[in-house]
């Protein structure tokens, strides 16, 4: 049995307590309050669960990770990345890209984005805190991502793409930006190809718990500057 969170006085358990079975499951119910959130984050732990399900809160082992000087770009991706025939984005439309990670993707009938998601996710974005890395060709947005900054740690959560290799240009382009800003690491909570075709690998829960305790109050770059092109930025 995990715990049930009835009041918003109710904190998490200690994330050494998530079940193996299905891996990292720590507890359900609560709100998505930007305050709970906001505690979730700090402590390691993130939401995901389907429509018609209680909120249920997670924190796997091991953790995909990515380290920002370890991003790999293949010799294909970089020569896309020189063709500079897309604009790559901060904070411009936040609303839109969460709505666009929210579509179905190939071959799936839901999403795991309800619209409770997407109203706490950008009542985080209006304090500060999420943030969105769009990709435009001719003006139309066609990939990108969206996450949380905390301290000197990135919190990724999805990402999208309308045409090929958008979503992977979103990604480094925030990668190299972060590692400007003396970012650590970047959280990209579960593991599949597309990220390990980037760099990330996995960590355990206490080295990942590391991260959060060393960095998490360390004073992070605050030029996440709203509808500012990424080779602008400081």
């Amino acid at each position: 049995m995990i715990p049930w969170l009835q009041n918003p006085s109710d904190s998490f358990p200690p994330i050494e307590q998530a079940l193996d079975d299905p891996n990292g499951l720590l507890a359900a119910g609560g709100d998505l309050s930007p305050e709970r959130l906001i505690s979730a984050y700090r402590a390691g732990i993130f939401p995901w669960y389907s429509p018609g399900e209680p909120i249920l809160w997670w924190s796997p082992d091991p953790r995909c990770v990515l380290i920002p000087d370890q991003i790999h770009i293949s010799r294909s991706m970089r020569k896309r990345l020189k063709k500079k025939d897309y604009t790559v984005v901060f904070n411009r439309n936040f609303a839109q890209v969460i709505d666009a990670c929210s579509a179905p993707r190939r071959g799936e009938d839901g999403t795991w984005i309800t619209n409770e998601m997407k109203d706490a996710y950008c009542n985080l974005h209006k304090k500060g805190l999420a943030h969105s890395v769009e990709v435009y060709i001719d003006d139309e947005l066609v990939g990108g991502l969206y996450g949380l900054a905390i301290g000197k740690l990135f919190f990724g959560e999805s990402m999208f793409s309308k045409v090929k290799d958008a979503s992977k240009i979103a990604f480094i382009k925030m990668v190299e930006q972060l590692e400007k800003w003396g970012y650590a690491l970047v959280d990209c909570q579960v593991s599949n190809d597309h990220l390990f075709s980037l760099g990330a690998t996995e960590i355990n829960r206490r080295e990942f718990q590391l991260y959060l305790d060393q960095y998490l109050d360390e004073i992070g770059q605050t030029h996440w500057q709203f509808g500012l092109p990424a080779d602008q930025m400081e």
